[in-house]
């Protein structure tokens, strides 16, 4: 039985998810360290474009993709220097992290992460009530 790749992406964007988190969180714990640039994670996007999604077999005469060298390979979550913006640009201090925008990433993140596990939910209870009885 072939892996169902919904669980695959929605378990990779948790993951990013989680890293997020813990920059936000720790540019929001440095708000007030002198010389502190704030970082963040490269976008999600980026992820799914370095990671490749197979094709399943379902007939044994089928191609499944890793024939051909197909890795399966996850691209990687890096984290970054957060670019400047014209509300805080460079505080005083040397600082770059703007609390507003900290927690309006804290909102994103809380509100993509309730979307991925409605989904997962979701798609759960179908593949449930396609194997009862």
């Amino acid at each position: 039985m072939q892996p169902i790749q919904l669980f695959d992406l929605a378990s990779r964007q948790a993951e990013w998810l989680s890293v997020r988190q813990e920059v936000v969180a720790g540019n929001i714990a440095n708000a007030n360290t002198p010389k502190f640039r704030a970082k963040d994670v490269t976008p999600f996007q980026s992820v799914l474009e370095n990671q490749t999604i197979g094709m399943a077999k379902t007939n044994p005469a089928h191609f499944s993709g890793n024939e051909f060298g197909d890795t399966g390979t996850t691209g990687s979550i890096g984290v970054e220097e957060a670019p400047l913006t014209q509300e805080i640009g460079v505080q005083e201090s040397g600082n770059t992290v703007g609390l507003e925008q900290e927690l309006t990433k804290t909102g994103e993140i809380q509100r993509q992460y309730s979307l991925n596990t409605a989904l997962v939910s979701s798609f759960h209870r179908m593949m449930m009530m396609t194997v009862k009885p």
